[in-house]
């Protein structure tokens, strides 16, 4: 055994002030861990993302959703457009873009490499007010184009009397709304108005900006629902989650198959299943003016799309930007039906999988021509 050994109060004393300073690195330490810890919970990854009015509130759902399953990730979408939307993306200033336009050859030409994902679809719903008409408006396209094309200036023209029949319209000029700024939902619009107007193409044009015969135009689909709520005797064009929400009217419009058709998701659906072939060649296929054979088809219906570069800079956001897709072709889908939109058929859904996978990993944005496939 080790004879015991005693210490003096001198070295007793002198052991002390250095364990008070281990222990004051050690609580040191411990708070420098925690700080960090902290801010490492706390910090998020922020997406940014632009376009489309048309699918602002079911991507406000899809935001929600997603961020609720992934805290540490924040989706800032601004509703500006379709046009300023694709400006943005091929400026660099944003991680995607939303557009109810896809883009053609020419202009892919001009923009990062791509690929376009149809997320969900839906009906352009022609809205009006118009105090003292009792039942549902009803308008043919040829009809409508007229209005458009400031051919038909009064209520009670004998060609809307007529796509009414033995409804009392009443005596009020037409005060025509459109849209000035790059709007998706007018490229919908201007391509069915061409297809059942021969004349349209050479005296308006189709696309996300044309320029109107007649009308004012106004910013975004909430300015014009906002301003069909205020003026007696207008007529525009909105989506119908918009139509719903300011609780406008909506006209029934003529199908192909001669029927009268109210603007509904079912609709839209009915309209892009009956594309599915030409779908299955080219997502970018228009899906208005069904053949007469979708006899439930909405005659003004389109798709949106989500504009994803192939390749980006930040890794990590990438993942995040493909994540989020994925979840909204899939899981979202439930959610932008509640909201009054049409849920992608099978057929185009399994579509949209094949262009998901063309989405890199991350890495150095490719070079190359672009592609939207």
């Amino acid at each position: 055994m080790l004879p015991r050994t005693s210490m003096s109060s001198t070295e007793r004393w002198s052991i002390k002030p250095v364990s008070l300073a281990v222990l004051c690195l050690i609580l040191a330490g411990a708070v420098t861990v925690a700080c960090n810890s902290s801010r490492s919970q706390t910090r998020r990854t922020t997406i940014t993302a632009a376009g489309s009015t048309f699918i602002n509130p079911a991507m406000t759902q899809w935001i929600s959703g997603f961020e609720s399953n992934h805290p540490g990730v924040q989706i800032s979408y601004q509703a500006i457009g379709s046009g300023s939307g694709i400006e943005r993306l091929q400026q660099g200033l944003v991680d995607f873009a939303a557009s109810d336009a896809a883009l053609e050859d020419e202009k892919l030409k001009s923009m990062p490499a791509l690929v376009q994902i149809p997320e969900s679809g839906g009906p352009v719903c022609i809205v009006y007010n118009l105090p003292g008409l009792e039942s549902r408006l009803r308008l043919r396209g040829a009809t409508l184009a007229a209005i458009y094309l400031g051919e038909i200036k009064w209520w009670q023209d004998p060609a809307i009397q007529i796509d009414n029949e033995g409804v009392r319209v009443p005596n009020h000029a037409i005060a025509v709304l459109d849209r000035f700024d790059g709007s998706g939902t007018t490229n919908i619009f201007t391509t069915y108005l061409a297809g059942v107007r021969g004349d349209w193409l050479s005296n308006v044009g189709h696309g996300i900006a044309v320029n109107w015969p007649v009308g004012t135009g106004v910013r975004g689909s909430e300015a014009v629902a906002r301003a069909i709520q205020q003026t007696a005797g207008s007529i525009g064009y909105v989506e119908l989650a918009y139509a719903t929400a300011h609780k406008l009217p909506v006209a029934e419009i003529q199908n192909q198959a001669g029927a009268w058709v109210a603007p509904t998701a079912f609709g839209a659906t009915a309209a892009i299943d009956a594309f599915q072939r030409e779908l299955a060649k080219d997502v970018r296929t228009p899906v208005v003016d069904a053949p007469a054979t979708a006899r439930e088809a909405y005659p003004i219906s389109g798709l949106t799309y989500l504009l994803i570069p192939k390749r980006a800079r930040d890794e990590a956001r990438q993942q995040i930007v493909k994540a989020f897709v994925e979840y909204i072709v899939t899981e979202g889908q439930a959610s932008s039906q509640d909201l009054e939109y049409a849920t992608l058929p099978l057929s185009l859904a399994g579509e949209d999988q094949k262009l998901l996978a063309e989405i890199a990993d991350g890495g150095p944005p490719a070079d190359g021509h672009p592609s939207g496939r």
